[in-house]
């Protein structure tokens, strides 16, 4: 597998150069596929966390996968460049946090992809689902599963235009003012990349305001009619980071996501106010981990759905989880 150049733009829908991290594909079989990757050790959105040790965003794995599937899809699948697709769900986990220490030289990724599913409509396929692995550097480091689906562009402008036409999107919403929440509350360094607004304390649920900027280089690589997953993602993560915070009392730079499950039913408009809600959930399967519930809604209709689980990279070994929340604590790390 090569790492000298980047597949074309056009191959993993990006417009900026710097956001292709893939350099290679082969076919193994009919089903399976080799995906090399670079990881950057420095990028303006990849890199923007508190949390120490220095360690590649689990989403930059995330998007690492997201680009393999529409890679797959138009080289191997012969899905044409002119398609339009859809995220529908993905399950993404951390098999190893030292794996995504950084190095002294760009992480070389090496994907394995398989096609465990297929979507037909007639003969034509037009959906799949893949399971991934990831090792960087000869470790592993993280899976997903993605189902992933696409069509003509007529037959997209017909989709969103039914959708939108059942809403009403003349009438003007009140939107967040952009007053963001401090960077250190989410996590980041820069307030550039903080998209969460003001946010509450309801029980054992917080609600947050969704920023949508489009003006942002990665969340926003290139122009879309809807809000693209990568940022509902992002607000999954920062809402239970801020989650954690206000219901246990856990600093956000101590803590990294290792695991989000999501699907997503419904596209989400630019002209409706968007919130993301977290609720503390037990799982005593997963132990060690914050554990939430997530829903993203736009006029109290939901959009989407995960499962987010938080995990400390402190060495001290425990979440410093105040007396008054010891009843409904997830379990010390």
């Amino acid at each position: 597998m090569s790492y000298a150049v980047t597949v074309s733009r056009q191959l993993v829908h990006r417009a900026a150069i710097c956001e292709v991290f893939l350099t290679d594909t082969q076919r193994r079989s009919d089903n399976e596929f080799l995906v090399a990757a670079q990881l950057p050790r420095v990028h303006s959105y990849y890199s923007d966390h508190l949390v120490t040790p220095a360690a590649y965003d689990p989403f930059l794995l995330l998007e690492v996968f997201r680009q393999t599937s529409i890679l797959v899809a138009h080289e191997h699948c012969a899905v044409p460049l002119d398609r339009k697709f859809s995220f529908n769900s993905g399950e993404f986990t951390v098999l190893d946090t030292k794996a995504l220490e950084i190095g002294r030289l760009p992480g070389r990724g090496l994907l394995t992809a398989a096609i465990t599913g297929e979507k037909h409509r007639g003969a034509e396929l037009v959906g799949v689902t893949l399971e991934m692995r990831l090792a960087v550097d000869g470790h592993d480091a993280a899976s997903m599963t993605m189902t992933i689906q696409w069509m003509p562009g007529d037959a997209w402008d017909m989709l969103r235009e039914r959708g939108r036409a059942a809403l009403d999107l003349e009438t003007p919403r009140p939107h967040p003012s952009g007053r963001r929440l401090s960077p250190a509350a989410v996590g980041r360094r820069s307030p550039d990349n903080v998209v969460l607004a003001e946010a509450a304390v309801v029980g054992r649920r917080v609600v947050a305001q969704v920023i949508v900027d489009q003006a942002h280089p990665a969340l926003f690589d290139h122009p879309l009619d809807h809000i693209p997953g990568a940022l509902f993602f992002e607000a999954y993560r920062q809402t239970a980071l801020h989650a954690a915070h206000e219901l246990l009392g856990l600093s956000p730079r101590r803590l990294t996501l290792t695991h989000c499950a999501a699907a997503f039913t419904r596209f989400g408009e630019f002209e409706l106010p968007t919130v993301c809600q977290a609720d503390l959930v037990e799982d005593r399967e997963t132990p060690g981990a914050a554990v939430f519930r997530m829903e993203m809604l736009q006029e109290q209709t939901v959009i989407s759905t995960a499962e987010v689980a938080l995990r400390c990279t402190s060495p001290i070994g425990k979440f410093l989880i105040p007396a008054s929340a010891q009843a409904s604590a997830p379990h010390a790390c």
